[in-house]
């Protein structure tokens, strides 16, 4: 992936040295040019074409995003109300997911939502130990973990 990102911005100076004008119009011309380039040989790299994965990534910084927006948006919701309706409590998440780095993206992703802590990871790093500051059903929790953050994990890192 790394030496794709190279190529391109190798062929976007290029392409502003063969223009001869050294702007940043120029540049993103050729960046889009060498995109289109190694997008066509995708074939011949063995990672394949290194934007599905930037893709991937913009697209779990965006879900992050909603996903604190609405538990920012519950949280506050909780507070305000003069009576708390809430149902604390800690359940175990098994996760899919295999390296080390992976899980520790998940850990944080769900420490720095709103209404969420991980406690703890198991030791083999195939269990964590969640606390949520409302829990209906620990099996619809789990699910939209699993739908949402870990398959999102799943795309940027394999």
């Amino acid at each position: 992936m790394a030496l794709q990102i190279l190529l391109n911005l190798v062929v976007a100076v290029v392409w502003m040295f063969l223009s001869g004008e050294w702007s940043y119009p120029r540049f993103a011309v050729g960046y889009l040019l060498g995109m289109a380039l190694i997008g066509l040989l995708h074939r011949f790299w063995p990672e394949g074409f290194y934007m599905k994965r930037v893709w991937a990534v913009v697209k779990l910084l965006l879900l992050f995003l909603k996903e604190l927006v609405v538990s920012s948006f519950t949280v506050m919701g909780q507070i305000v109300r003069p009576k708390l309706n809430i149902r604390p409590g800690i359940f175990a998440y098994a996760t899919e997911l295999k390296s080390d780095w992976e899980v520790t993206l998940l850990s944080c992703l769900i420490c720095l939502t709103p209404g969420t802590l991980t406690l703890d990871v198991s030791r083999d790093g195939r269990t964590l130990y969640i606390h949520a500051m409302d829990i209906e059903d620990t099996e619809l929790l789990s699910k939209q973990i699993k739908g949402t953050f870990e398959k999102a994990i799943m795309e940027v890192t394999r």
